[in-house]
């Protein structure tokens, strides 16, 4: 297998095992262990576990993008959101094991992690065309970011709770997606109010905590640098511990493989001393025999000229 053939070979059993398990109840020995091969390999084409993962992540993130974004090209609004609803459905039914991924980690809704991240990516391609229609219809378009992410979090969501019922078929399900939204951005009112109620409610909540300073937000960036920082020194020391432990292991197997050598050339050459051995004993014993029938012979030989002497005497009267 080439280099690039055992690296898709990788990528596609590491796809597997992290849509079944999620990223942290996947482990390198794992991918490698399915793979048959050693986990210094895995080191080398992807350098750990997270490496494999951002490549797979990455390939998920673009091929549902480039769906969406197909989706998007059409010339009707009203097209635009059913050809995208379809979208999305088509990648949950068509790559579960990818969207899977791409969900088991980080929920669409927490704002944080790679589906959060795709989902915004999706949004401001929304909200491009959003714009164009709120000002069309007299809306304040400032507002069509906020919408963009209503749109788009409810098909998200509702992929989500489809990718395990599966009912209605997903024609079915975006055309109703499509009558929740679309319906009701035809009736959208300009000026959306809470009533008298609910407002009365909200005042008596208690204030928001005050948002934080540019100076605290850099502080806050700062040491979450250097908490990545640290953490990819750990991921490091792990990657280099590893190395080290399959260096050793492969030192182990190769002086155990030269000690199992070495034994069997000491056995062999036994053998041979003692086939030797064995043949010296047969050419002794030969030997012996031949001269034991050489000695019958000859003792023979005299018996037979003495019987012929005792014959040739005359008798006695």
């Amino acid at each position: 297998m080439s280099g690039k053939e055992r690296r898709e070979q990788l990528i596609q059993i590491s796809r597997t095992l992290f849509a079944e398990k999620g990223f942290d109840g996947t482990s390198v020995e794992e991918i490698a262990a399915t793979a048959n091969v050693s986990k210094p390999v895995v080191y080398e084409h992807f350098g750990g576990k997270e490496g494999v993962y951002a490549v797979v992540v990455d390939r998920e993130m673009q091929k549902l993008l480039a769906m969406v974004t197909e989706a998007l090209s059409a010339s009707h609004a009203l097209i635009k959101l059913e050809r995208a609803a379809l979208a999305l459905l088509a990648y949950v039914e068509e790559n579960s094991e990818g969207f899977r991924i791409l969900v088991r980690d980080s929920h669409a809704a927490s704002g944080t992690g790679t589906f959060a991240s795709l989902i915004n990516d999706i949004a401001s391609q929304v909200e491009d065309v959003m714009v164009d229609e709120f000002v069309g219809r007299g809306y304040d378009p400032k507002l069509a970011p906020m919408y963009a992410q209503m749109l788009v979090g409810m098909v998200a969501l509702t992929g989500q709770w489809w990718l395990d019922v599966r009912r209605p078929p997903r024609e079915e399900v975006a055309a109703h997606l499509v009558n929740l939204a679309w319906n009701g951005l035809v009736g959208l009112d300009p000026r959306p109010r809470l009533t008298a109620s609910s407002r009365g409610m909200e005042q008596r909540r208690a204030p928001l905590p005050p948002r934080p300073t540019d100076k605290e937000l850099r502080e806050m960036g700062k040491a979450r640098e250097r908490e990545l920082k640290e953490q990819e020194k750990i991921r490091e020391r792990e990657a280099r511990e590893q190395e080290k432990l399959a260096r050793e292991q492969e030192k182990a197997r190769l002086r155990e493989q030269r000690d199992l050598e070495k034994a069997r050339e000491r056995e062999f050459r036994e053998r041979e001393r003692l086939f030797k051995e064995q043949e010296k004993i047969r050419e002794r014993e030969a030997r012996e025999q031949e001269k034991i029938r050489m000695r019958e012979a000859k003792a023979a030989e005299r018996d037979a000229v003495r019987q012929a002497g005792d014959t040739g005497r005359p008798g006695e009267g």
